[in-house]
């Protein structure tokens, strides 16, 4: 049986850990992990390649291309919202002109071979771009084609790109003489907040929460950079992983849409202290908000509307809030501190 040749870039982050253990479960699929980093032995025994490069690095890609046909490209890597806030040049460059360089190569590939490669693309709840918190809890569920008018850095290079993406897919070089067979099938993933067991939380707008569960894990007081009213929309890592895959394998026929979003719970902060104290009730917690960053979580939506993607392709999250604390968040977290707790 042929496996399909996959390129997953950004490799070693949140979801490029589960998405590559989950991708080589498959038994049909031969991954190329890249990364600026040194890949995580716990994944290399997955990988048939793994490469330490830049996706700024046209030399290396245009390399990649030659040595591997790539079926399906999961493009993983990017400067993340808080990281990108504070170097926005540094932010576009890499995920903009980074995804410019994959989606090029992409569409090359495609074109050269008469067929369609797939391009999967983490987007975010931050192309999204409330004005107030008064208009944030009006409008509740958001769907995909609202209020994408994004207040940072990282939101504009994500809607950029799927813009990028749907150019690439329908309209590159649409004015040549010759019309060219094959390209690429672009589907693109707007994620809520992601939490993982398995990573550690870097910092980031939405990471308030792991933030804080990592913490009463370790018996570390916390101060939480928002208030305890903020609500965003959130899911697990692995159900994050759950509709990458589900979308990759969804038939063409059945996408009609480039952008879906996804969502399993939404928990205002307080009520996920609260969720976490039934484990561990001496855990520590304050809120002490960081109106700048307060200030762009409240821009995000209260919640997302997922209905395109469960009608299209099935969608459905595997995790509520109490079923993803008690079989995957707390069990996981607590045995990387060496803590027993009683569930």
């Amino acid at each position: 049986m042929l496996k399909n040749k996959i390129l997953v870039t950004g490799a070693n982050g949140e979801i490029g850990h589960s998405l590559i253990a989950s991708l080589a479960n498959r038994n049909d699929s031969c991954i190329v992990a890249l990364d600026l980093q040194r890949l995580d032995e716990s994944l290399s025994f997955y990988c048939y390649q793994a490469i330490v490069g830049d996706i700024l690095d046209t030399t290396l890609l245009h390399n990649l291309v030659e040595e591997f046909d790539f079926d399906v490209i999961y493009h993983m890597a990017a400067l993340l919202s808080t990281s990108a806030e504070r170097q926005p040049e540094k932010a576009h460059l890499i995920n903009v002109q980074g995804t410019i360089n994959l989606l090029h190569m992409a569409t090359t590939q495609g074109q050269l071979q008469g067929r369609m490669v797939k391009f999967l693309f983490p987007s975010s709840i931050a192309v999204y771009g409330m004005p107030n918190r008064e208009t944030k809890t009006k409008v509740g569920k958001c769907k995909e084609g609202e209020w994408c008018e994004p207040i940072t850095m990282y939101g504009v290079n994500k809607l950029y790109c799927e813009h990028l993406g749907r150019y690439y897919a329908h309209f590159y070089r649409q004015l040549d003489l010759e019309n060219k067979h094959g390209g690429i099938d672009f589907r693109c993933l707007r994620f809520p907040g992601l939490i993982s067991a398995i990573t550690i939380p870097t910092g980031g707008t939405s990471d308030y929460l792991p933030e804080m569960l990592h913490h009463a894990a370790q018996g570390i007081p916390y101060a939480c950079f928002v208030s305890e009213d903020t609500r965003l929309p959130f899911m697990v890592m692995p159900d994050a992983v759950k509709a990458l895959l589900t979308l990759e394998d969804a038939p063409r026929q059945s996408i009609s849409r480039l952008n879906y979003n996804v969502t399993s719970f939404n928990p205002c902060s307080l009520e996920f202290y609260d969720s976490i104290r039934t484990t561990f009730p001496d855990a520590e917690l304050t809120f002490k908000p960081d109106l700048k960053r307060q200030g762009i979580v409240d821009s995000w939506p209260a919640d997302l509307d997922d209905s395109a993607a469960r009608r299209d392709w099935g969608w459905s999250p595997d995790y509520d809030l109490q079923r993803a604390l008690e079989e995957y968040l707390i069990p996981t977290i607590t045995q990387r501190y060496g803590e027993k707790v009683q569930l």
